[in-house]
Order: C-alpha cells, then structure tokens, then sequence
C-alpha cells in the first residue's frame, strides 16, 4: 500500500470521527450517520490494500 493510500484512508477516518462527535453534539442523526459512514470506508480501502499488498 503506497503512503499516499494510507495518509488518504487515515484523513477519510478522522474526518469520519470529527463528523460523527459532531453529530452526537449537536443531536445531528444524520451528521452522525454520515461520520460512521466514512469511517467505514476507510477501514474498506483498508482492508483492500491489505489483500493487495499480500499477493504482491
């Protein structure tokens, strides 16, 4: 997994956390919603690199 993957996957999970502590401040189901969201894509991009990076 290049470096640039891993400094994109990491700002895309604490975005994520930032927008989901956002929501729950604010009572913001969405905004909630949302955070997780993107956190559950980074950990996916993730996990893709990571089987990438075994068959190399």
């Amino acid at each position: 997994m290049g470096l640039d993957d891993k400094i994109k996957n990491a700002a895309q999970d604490v975005a994520g956390k930032a927008k989901e502590a956002t929501g729950k401040g604010t009572d913001n189901e969405r905004l909630e919603a949302e955070g997780q969201t993107d956190q559950t894509k980074a950990n996916l991009k993730n996990a893709g690199e990571n089987v990438k990076d075994a068959f190399k």
